[in-house]
């Protein structure tokens, strides 16, 4: 199966030039390998490789043959960026492609390595998802020079025919078996280059066997080359270089010709080449199978996903954890739950829940919830949770936050699609506002979600943000804590968003001018909807149940945000942003009625400032249905 079409294929075989463009042996590997592809592949000549195209194909696999034509300073990007393979022909580390050529042009040994191309080359090569080999001595070479390589997965893969191609010496080997050979001279393969060693190789015969001719032939389409080859007694290969895995020696030895070589042959050794003339063809017929063999598994590689959250008396606080948690079990293989000691059934709950469902593993962590720094145990929680994850990604939820069904098959898929250089993902939040489904416009509709499970990433405040009291306890000058920063420095860690600086500034100004938000809120609309079909979002429940949401700000939040930004709990006027009075002097009547106005008349508020209805916040719908985990629990508070 082939394309020619980049956008639909699966696979991108990258070389410096094709078979229908040259007719050298690797070009010939290559083309058997195409050939026999079971994905769409797209060839790239390594020449018109560009950023544009590499970005468009994080989703592919790539595979690159030789690319000496290929711009050097894309490697970086593709090392971030790509899944991809190496099929390694020669040594491209040295700036000759050969040690022993670059001896002969510079007098010295070849000390590429050490110096900038070898270092880039080999960087590429450790990047790869896999590295092909054409035989076990030139990987030795390598692992000498780089023994980081070692670590690397690698096949020794050998030079690749065609079916068609082997089936035509046959023909020819067959055809020498019934009619014998025109002459019992030796034949030379004219190369055009020095490392072909022609000359050595006429005298290789002429000072071993004198009685013998020799006659040095080329300049013929490859099967005309096969059947010339064919009429000869025996193949002189005597190369200069080292040569990997020549396929001319391997032609001659299947057409049943004799050998002379020498040990610049590489693959001499190698126990296949000293097996039966039907062995060796079963062992070449199997390269291609090896090939693709690797290529599919990482196709079909499985993603091991970690969901894991945290609670604390999560029952009392009626929030919907077990319906998160079910989500949660829908689509990851573990899903870790730290509880922070809570005191309302919980815990005992989450322990009897494991023992039937052996994907959720409890653990629990108890803090003292009375220090006046508690709330920075929220992200502590959080960084314990994902410590514990086993997966390659870890997806991160509260507990009143749920994944759609419709949505589980998208958050692996989606994992596979992700460049290399990215750790963290940021996905679509649908923040409901009230029982009448309204979707909140006054935050951002995103949240980091989806990370690769490296040690190095955590929980925490960000440097910019880190304060320190005057006990040595830390807290935020802004940040909630539950960033992704890197453990050594707390810098935060880069992310990828759908969302961007753009489609920030036309929230804010749907927000704050009316004018604007008339012709421009049922196009921000259709833009959320849009995103939401094509990535896995999460529904947050938090204000669903306003009136429930004004007792946690009375009972914990408030308390939370003092504990968190080093503010003072005074209950006054002031810091109640719902009544513009104390709490102790707010009814619970009051509250009632609170939430009810709040949830007709508003379509959300951050409560960073008393809210104002003579400013209604605009509000927005989504084309998704609940998740059917979330429907009882919300039928219960309508």
């Amino acid at each position: 199966m082939n394309s020619s079409s980049f956008s639909e294929a699966h696979v991108v075989f990258v070389a410096d030039m094709f078979l229908e463009e040259y007719g050298g042996g690797a070009e010939r590997s290559t083309e058997a390998l195409f050939e026999t592809s079971p994905y769409k592949t797209y060839k790239c000549n390594s020449n018109k490789l560009t950023q544009e195209l590499i970005q468009g194909g994080v989703d592919k696999l790539w595979v690159f043959f030789n690319y000496r034509g290929m711009d050097h300073n894309l490697i970086p990007l593709i090392v971030a960026n790509l899944n991809y393979m190496i099929v390694e022909y020669d040594y491209k580390f040295c700036q000759y492609r050969s040690t022993d050529l670059h001896k002969k042009e510079t007098g010295k040994n070849c000390d590429c390595h050490d110096q900038e191309l070898g270092k880039i080359i080999s960087a590429f090569l450790h990047g790869s998802e896999h590295i092909f080999w054409m035989s076990g001595a030139q990987s030795t070479i390598y692992h000498e020079r780089f023994p980081f390589l070692k670590d690397n997965n690698q096949t020794v893969l050998s030079s690749i025919f065609s079916t068609k191609d082997l089936e035509y010496i046959e023909e020819l080997y067959n055809k020498r078996q019934k009619e014998g050979w025109r002459t019992t001279s030796w034949a030379v393969i004219d190369g055009n280059s020095w490392i072909k060693g022609v000359k050595e190789s006429v005298d290789a015969v002429t000072n071993k066997i004198p009685e013998n001719d020799v006659e040095v032939i080329g300049g013929l389409p490859y099967y005309d080359l096969l059947s010339k080859l064919s009429e000869y007694h025996g193949l002189s290969f005597h190369p200069l270089g080292k040569d990997t895995c020549p396929r001319t020696v391997i032609e001659a030895k299947l057409l049943g010709m004799q050998l002379t070589m020498n040990d610049n042959v590489q693959h001499k050794v190698e126990p296949w080449f000293k097996k039966s003339k039907d062995d060796i063809e079963d062992y070449l017929l199997s390269r291609h199978q090896v090939f693709w063999n690797k290529i599919s598994s990482f196709i079909d590689r499985e993603i091991t996903l970690s969901g894991y959250t945290t609670t604390k008396d999560v029952i009392m606080s009626d929030y919907p954890w077990r319906e998160s948690i079910t989500s949660l079990l829908g689509f990851c293989d573990e899903v870790i739950v730290v509880d922070g000691g809570s005191e309302d059934g919980t815990w005992e709950e989450l322990q009897k829940w494991a023992k039937t469902e052996k994907r959720l593993r409890p653990y629990q962590v108890k803090r003292d919830w009375d220090h006046y720094r508690f709330a920075t145990y929220d992200y502590q929680q959080k960084a314990v949770a994902r410590s514990l994850c086993k997966g390659d990604w870890c997806w991160q939820s509260d507990v009143d936050e749920i994944v759609h069904e419709d949505d589980y098959q998208k958050v692996k898929k989606l994992a596979k699609q992700i460049p290399k250089s990215v750790k963290v993902i940021c996905l679509p939040v649908i923040d409901y506002w009230g029982k009448q489904d309204k979707v909140r416009i006054d935050v951002h509709p995103w949240k980091w979600r989806l990370s690769r499970n490296d040690t190095h990433i955590t929980h925490d405040i960000p440097a910019a943000h880190r304060r320190y009291d005057k006990n040595g306890n830390v807290f935020s000058a802004g940040s909630d804590g539950c960033d992704y920063v890197h453990t050594d420095n707390y810098q935060p860690v880069a992310n990828m968003n759908f969302y961007t600086p753009q489609h920030e500034e036309i929230r804010q100004k749907i927000l704050n001018d009316p004018e604007f938000r008339k012709e421009n809120l049922k196009k921000y609309e259709n833009f959320i909807n849009a995103a939401l079909k094509e990535l896995p979002c999460v529904h947050h429940y938090s204000w669903f149940d306003i009136q429930r949401k004004i007792y946690n700000y009375r009972d914990f939040w408030s308390k939370f945000h003092a504990s968190l930004y080093n503010k003072k709990v005074v209950d006054n006027a002031e810091n109640n942003k719902f009544f513009n009075k104390p709490w102790s002097e707010v009814s619970e009547k009051e509250i009632v009625n609170m939430a009810k106005k709040l949830n007709n008349e508003m379509g959300g508020w951050v409560f960073h400032n008393h809210v104002d209805f003579s400013k209604p916040t605009p509000w927005y719908s989504i084309n998704s249905d609940h998740p059917e985990t979330i429907k009882p629990w919300l039928e219960a508070r309508r």
